[in-house]
Parts: C-alpha cells; structure tokens; sequence
C-alpha cells in the first residue's frame, strides 16, 4: 500500500470536500480522486460515499483513519530512528502547550534546554487542543488539561492549580485576604472567550453554584488579559501561577486566592503510547516533569 495515498485519503477525511483537499495536497482534483478510487479498489470497500456533491466516510473509511494514521506513525517512527542512529544528532521535537503556560512559564526551560542540547530542533507550538495535535500526530509530546481516559495515550500528571483572582492594585477589591466567585457577580471581568478551556473551567465551576459570570471584554491572549487588567478594565480569574515567573511585568496587579468552592486545574503530559520516542524527546519529558515538580514544590 502506497502510503502517498494514505496520505490523501487523510485530507479527503480532514476536508470531506476532494477540491480542497487537492488545493491542500498541491494536485489536480480528478487525480485525487484517481487514487482515492485504486485505494478502494486496493481494499475492495468504498470509503467515502459520494451523495451529491457531499462526501460522508464509510464505517470502512473510519476504520482506515484508525489504522492509516498508525502506519503514518510507524513510518515517521522508522525514519526517525534510522536519522539518529545514523547522525548521532539529538533529532526533533513537536511539543503543544497551553498559550498561557507557553507565554509565562516555559519559554526559560526551552531557553536552558537549547542551551544544553544545541543540536535538538524544538517547535513549540501554542494550543488548546494539546491532546487532539498529538493523537493526530501533529505534535510529538503535548501539555493540556487532565482529559477523559484514552488507551492510545500515555499521560503523565503535571500537578494541579487552583484559580485566583487578578485584579488592580487600585480596585477595592486587591484588599481583601480571599473572594469567592459569588462575590464577582457583578464585578467588570475579562476572560478568554467560551470554548477555551481555562473559562470552561471557571463558567463549569459558576455553574455548579448556580450562576453564570458576565465578561466586559474577551480575548484569547493571557498577556492581553493582564494588560487589560492593568488599565482597569476589569479583573480576570486566571491559574495562580500565572504572573509568578513575571510579576515584575506586572507590579500593578495583585493576585487573590478564590474561597469556598474555586476552579483547579489538572494538568498532564501526553504523547502517543506505542511512538518511538527519540532520546531528545525522552530527555525534555524527563524536563518538564521535574520542572512542574519544582513548581509545586515552590507553591505554585
């Protein structure tokens, strides 16, 4: 089996749409659509069934997506054991972390492990989603929030966090000792929009008390946040750590711990269980595990 036609009915299953997934592969669509139809002849089994101009996969089509990435991975997971052992170099590493924990924590690790490992290319990227780059072998290693059991992962807890709120040195709330959610119900907030997972978290926590919050502004950006609450827009409830690897960036803003019941997060390191990991690869897990244990040995 050809693997550049795996590699092409993955971006029909991506897209559902064969024009786009050939813009996307760089080829003409009647020959996609040519080897799509000698894969099924191949497996003797339609894939996708064509209905009109939509594309729905088959029960067949989704087991190959199962089985197909693996092959993808396996191969990835030869020629990249064949590069070291041949090179001797300490390979490549794909690591997906939260944007808040990418922007205000991690980067003087990558900084000291480049420094230890110059030969290592790292690409980090910023997500939400850490869990689905590395199950669609996007990213190597991933760093997200505690998710469901998933036997095709191996998951190794980070520690866990409570919320707290940041708010203004000014604001009459930077003098009380604690804050329960309850007592922000009418307060100005600004936070990440629904759908990301650190407000999910919060709005799950309201819900549970039988309210919901109000926002006065939303984005996406951690550091925009905390600028917004610099200016006095409003306050934000954000992990407690969150400022404390750059507070003197933010002298003006003090951190509150939230009472009664708050929101925690769990955070994991994931990555595909049966991958081969590449000695680069096994050495950062063995840094960032220590490092979360630092933190919170540190109170973090």
């Amino acid at each position: 089996m050809d693997t550049r036609n795996i590699l092409y009915f993955m971006a029909v299953y991506e897209h559902l749409h064969f024009t786009r997934a050939a813009e996307e592969l760089g080829i003409s669509q009647p020959t996609l659509s040519q080897q799509i139809r000698a894969l099924e002849n191949e497996l003797g089994i339609p894939l996708f069934d064509r209905i009109g101009k939509k594309v729905i996969v088959t029960e067949a089509g989704k087991m190959f997506k199962h089985y197909g990435t693996k092959m993808l991975q396996a191969e990835m997971d030869i020629k990249t054991a064949a590069t070291e052992l041949k090179s001797g170099s300490q390979g490549e590493i794909r690591l997906a972390a939260l944007p808040s924990d990418l922007d205000f924590r991690l980067v003087p690790l990558f900084v000291r492990f480049k420094t230890k490992y110059p030969d290592t290319r790292l690409q980090v990227i910023s997500t939400i989603f850490a869990h689905e780059e590395v199950l669609s072998h996007k990213v190597d290693l991933g760093i997200g929030l505690q998710g469901s059991a998933d036997d095709r992962l191996t998951r190794i807890p980070l520690g866990s966090e409570p919320y707290h709120l940041f708010v203004h040195a000014d604001s009459k709330l930077a003098r009380r000792k604690r804050i329960t959610l309850e007592d922000l119900k009418d307060h100005p907030l600004v936070m990440y929009p629904k759908g990301y997972v650190g407000r999910d978290l919060v709005d799950a926590t309201c819900r549970k008390l039988g309210f919901e919050l109000s926002t006065a502004m939303e984005t996406a950006s951690a550091a925009s946040l905390l600028q917004l609450v610099s200016a006095g827009i409003g306050a934000t409830i954000q992990p407690a750590g969150l400022t404390r690897q750059n507070g003197k960036d933010y002298p003006d803003i003090v951190a509150i711990p939230l009472s009664g019941v708050e929101p925690v997060r769990h955070l994991e390191l994931t990555y595909y269980a049966d991958r081969f990991l590449t000695g680069a690869q096994r050495e950062l897990i063995r840094w960032l595990t220590d490092f979360f244990s630092e933190m919170k040995t540190d109170g973090s």
